[in-house]
């Protein structure tokens, strides 16, 4: 969405920055200077006593002199609440009284719809709330004190109860004027098929209230009090205001917590969040009684670039996670990926922590592993390698799974690290004669060598096309929806570069003046950095920021050259993986010869894309060629 002209100047008159960061730091009464707007405080971004965190009213800005941490309203609420930036802007907005521009007359009228069903959620909350206080709530409260859940944890949580009976919510709700049909939309009764008056969607349940992002409630999730219920638990339906598959339990606070630095842990259920959340860890999730889906998994990327699956230990929880491990493979990215802690035995959250307390829960959570670790687990636990039919079984298995991931550098790393996992397994491969005198050069010491030597430029060459790539993209925004596909196939070794890639791939390219505050405060420091770069100062679209035709044309090439470069250096290292182990000499020599007519052609330096497609393809053809003469057959002599 796209902001008017002038909205953000005007948000950011209207708003004093001090009133939005006293509600997280303590003023240091003695060194501010409230009358000029001049407040110090403790930093908020780091540990720290003394008050080195600046707010300047007058500026509207903000500079910890500590960890350097500096930005505005907007950037502030990012980095202390993790809120993107469009939420961020309508936190401030409803603060300061503007109204956010809507898109059309439609989506204001589903905003403002959206709206009216929270407003009955919020109702729906409070009763709940009031009956578990109240005398029929009695054997709720006793099974959440057996539960060692407190006061103030169901304070927090807003944990309620439905009573047992048909209408009790229908009937409070329609004396307090809400209207029938948003009590039947907001998910919280049926209507009755025998021609009564709708009934109570909740009875007999515990109540646990599931709140979005920005705090409203949109659902409601209630774990049966009857053990004879057919369903444990049960939640609202899918509705205008909640979406099950696209929402988690505990977002909002979790989110905040993660901001901070807790470690952000995805658990089964209600009671495995609070009992987390209850023993320090604040970061804590649940999906909404269905597996993980693609846009939960999206969400939680969104709050820590590694979030930690908790698995309970028993065969269901394992089933699970490998579940998840299909659906993430193909989303996984540089920095963006996925831990599993896996608890004892018939143990979940909740017994963990109750028998043994928080460093036992920290102590697992210090033991979670990588999902390759995963994969590896379940595609060899319990299965028997003891011919070559069933370990080359096993290796298409990988090369299917690892194949579905799209990062081709996350999929080379994946590689290497099966391969290793597969030397461990199998043990020790017969050792080779040592080379005699005369003998030819093996062809992993002449290619790769050969293909190493080349690269050691080219490297180079990549990382300051990448530099030029971001720079150019981050001054021209409005171009990033052309070459959004490029950008996401630009594999960035340098992890500066894969932060801006990142973020700018996150950013709203509408709102160009906005797009520094999108980008969070890592992205922007690391783009700070590259802009320093001498040999961006020479770049004729970089020195001419308004030229986006120039700009555009730079992008192209400067995407086709790393596109041809890498592309050719892949079909070579693709040939070498495949015929791994039955190589000869005359495969040797061949291909040797092919890496130095590649690093003869890359010496060249050509300078015209269409050129570096042309040198590919005759790689390409080279390798076929190869391939189609089986040169790997040892020849008679």
């Amino acid at each position: 969405m796209s902001l008017p002209p002038g909205f953000l100047d005007d948000l950011r008159t209207r708003i004093t920055l001090s009133s939005i960061v006293g509600r997280k730091v303590t003023w240091d009464q003695r060194k501010s200077n409230m009358a000029k707007g001049d407040w110090w405080a403790p930093c908020p971004f780091h540990q720290e006593k003394s008050p080195s965190f600046h707010v300047d009213d007058r500026k509207g800005f903000y500079y910890c002199f500590g960890c350097h941490a500096k930005g505005d309203a907007v950037t502030f609420l990012r980095e202390s609440e993790n809120m993107g930036f469009m939420e961020a802007v309508e936190v401030l907005a409803r603060e300061a009284g503007m109204t956010m521009p809507a898109r059309d007359p439609k989506a204001a009228e589903r905003a403002s719809r959206r709206d009216q069903l929270a407003e009955v959620m919020e109702q729906a909350a409070r009763w709940f709330r009031l009956q578990l206080s109240s005398n029929v709530g009695a054997a709720a409260r006793d099974y959440l004190d057996r539960r060692r859940l407190s006061e103030a944890g169901r304070e927090r949580f807003g944990i309620g109860f439905a009573p047992d009976g048909w209408q009790g919510l229908w009937e409070h709700l329609r004396g307090r004027g809400v209207d029938e049909e948003l009590i039947l939309a907001a998910g919280l009764a049926k209507p009755s098929n025998r021609g009564g008056q709708p009934y109570d969607v909740f009875r007999n349940r515990i109540m646990f209230p599931i709140r979005d992002a920005r705090g409203r409630c949109t659902a409601f999730g209630g774990r049966a009090m009857d053990p004879a219920d057919k369903a444990k638990y049960l939640n609202s339906p899918d509705t205008e205001l909640f979406d099950k598959g696209r929402s988690l339990y505990n977002i909002g606070p979790a989110r905040e917590a993660a901001g901070k630095g807790a470690p952000l842990i995805v658990t089964e259920g209600y009671m495995d969040v609070i009992a987390l959340s209850e023993a320090g860890f604040g970061a804590a999730v649940a999906p909404l009684g269905t597996a993980i889906t693609e846009d939960q998994v999206r969400m939680l990327w969104q709050v820590h670039p590694e979030p930690v699956v908790m698995l309970d230990g028993d065969t269901a929880g394992l089933r699970a996670a490998l579940r998840l491990i299909d659906l993430a493979l193909p989303l996984i990215e540089a920095g963006q990926g996925l831990r599993f802690c896996t608890l004892p035995r018939d143990m979940d959250p909740d017994d963990l922590i109750r028998a043994q307390g928080a460093g036992a829960m920290q102590k697992a959570l210090d033991g979670a592993q990588p999902m390759v670790t995963l994969l590896w687990r379940r595609e060899t636990e319990g299965k028997d390698f003891d011919s070559p039919e069933r370990r080359a079984a096993l290796d298409k298995t990988l090369r299917a799974a690892i194949g579905r991931i799209r990062d081709p550098s996350i999929r080379a790393h994946y590689g290497e690290e099966m391969r290793r996992l597969r030397f461990d397994l199998f043990g020790n491969q017969p050792r080779p004669r040592r080379p005699r005198r005369g003998d030819p050069a093996p062809v992993q010491s002449v290619t790769r060598g050969t293909l190493l030597a080349a690269a050691s430029d080219e490297a180079v060459a990549d990382r300051m096309r990448e530099g030029v790539i971001l720079a150019t993209l981050a001054l021209h925004p409005q171009l990033l929806p052309a070459f959004e596909s490029a950008l996401e196939r630009m594999d960035s070794a340098d992890p500066d570069h894969a932060l801006i890639r990142a973020a700018l791939l996150r950013v709203d390219p509408s709102d160009p003046e906005g797009v520094l505050h999108q980008l969070g405060g890592d992205a922007r420091a690391a783009l700070e950095k590259l802009m320093s770069q001498s040999h961006l100062l020479v770049i004729p679209c970089l020195r001419r920021p308004g030229d986006d035709d120039l700009a555009r044309n730079c992008l192209a090439e400067e995407f086709a050259k790393l596109s041809a470069r890498r592309g050719a250096l892949a079909e070579i290292e693709d040939a070498m993986h495949d015929m791994t182990g039955l190589v000869d000499e005359a495969l040797t020599w061949r291909l040797s010869e092919v890496a130095r007519t590649r690093e003869r052609a890359q010496t060249a330096r050509l300078s015209d894309s269409a050129e570096m497609g042309e040198d590919r393809t005759a790689l390409s053809d080279t390798l076929d060629s190869l391939i189609r003469s089986e040169v790997w057959v040892k020849k008679r002599r």
